[in-house]
């Protein structure tokens, strides 16, 4: 087995540690033998002396908060380790292509008009799906005589900004009583209201834009030498550049659904786990998916249970992201592969 290897699976058994730590930890602390006891219950359907509360707690409010986190965390960072070795550019993230922004849209106008939690995780899906498709078909409608990657970046950079545009309009005719305060905490990101049902939701378009990834891993590691040499070495860039793009932008719209904006996680995992396991994307990417849940994991343990009051988790993973991207600009060696 590689050190590649030996590493991810280190990594695994440290998120599996991780995930049973963050069941012992809220607001009401739950011994380990407890935990051990309510989830078999759950598993088992026998009650094994284990309270009420203890089983609601677990199962009801911690293990779907935890299960989501795990999700959204390997989504966002897999997402980023895609687009930046599609762009072959180290300060790539999911929000490139404003995917992010868009889902925000997307969530302000249904909470603008009132409506419940699944349609204001239904229309931030769908705005974010929306989002990149219009700047897949500006980038195609006016970049035929440029680099396409090139006008891609700069249609997404574009597309984002008007999508801000309109997320400060809907803020400006937002009740600041009511309405403005749930947008600003939506856009500040949160897993605080994560159901069951977030979960079950958000799983099958985690896996979807998984597959491809999967399947196309290698085409990933040649993509990142450049098109020309991507072409010399058989790859289609033009048909498998738009999959790539696809499934990850799915992955992130899924996250972003249910947890709100979450920056730094998606460009900042990513160079973490290059560092760990190097460039090869067959190793990157498991790497990545497992740094990124373990990463928001954490984040998301200590949003709930350093205070009070719940943190957002955009501050938190600012707070966290920023310090350590510029340390890795001030050591990292020329290049990024």
């Amino acid at each position: 087995m590689s050190r590649g290897a030996v590493r991810i699976v280190l990594a695994s058994v440290g998120l599996v540690v991780l995930a049973f730590g963050a069941l012992l930890l809220g607001e009401f602390p739950i011994p380990p033998d407890e935990v051990f006891r309510a989830l078999w219950s759950g598993i088992s359907g026998d009650e094994f002396g284990v309270p009420p509360a203890v089983r609601s707690a677990v199962w009801l409010i911690r293990v779907p908060r935890i299960g989501t986190s795990l999700l959204v965390g390997a989504a966002l960072a897999s997402a980023g380790a895609t687009f930046q070795g599609v762009f072959r550019n180290p300060l790539v993230s999911p929000n490139i292509l404003g995917v992010s922004t868009g889902a925000g849209l997307g969530a302000a106008v249904a909470i603008l008009l009132g409506l419940p939690v699944v349609l204001i995780q239904g229309f931030a899906f769908a705005t974010g799906i929306v989002t990149v498709a219009l700047v897949y078909f500006l980038a195609r409608a006016v970049g035929r005589a440029h680099s396409s990657v090139h006008v891609l970046v700069l249609a997404g950079v574009v597309t984002g900004s008007l999508m801000g545009a309109g997320i400060s309009l809907v803020k400006f005719l937002a009740d600041p009583h009511d309405e403005l305060p749930a947008i600003t905490f939506w856009l500040l990101g949160s897993l605080s209201s994560t159901t069951r049902e977030d979960l079950v939701a958000v799983a099958p378009a985690f896996l979807i834009g998984l597959v491809p990834l999967v399947l196309l891993r290698w085409r990933i590691n040649v993509l990142s030498l450049g098109d020309e040499e991507a072409r010399a070495l058989g790859v289609d860039v033009s048909r498998t550049r738009p999959i790539l793009i696809a499934g990850a932008t799915l992955m992130t719209a899924s996250a972003v659904s249910v947890s709100g904006t979450v920056g730094w996680v998606g460009l900042v995992v990513p160079h973490l786990a290059r560092m760990t396991v190097g460039p090869d994307f067959r190793r990157l990417l498991p790497a990545s998916a497992i740094m990124g849940a373990g990463y928001l994991l954490v984040v998301d343990t200590a949003a709930r249970t350093l205070m009070d009051v719940e943190f957002p988790l955009g501050v938190l993973t600012a707070v966290l992201g920023a310090p350590f991207f510029l340390w890795l600009l001030a050591t990292s060696k020329k290049g990024w592969r």
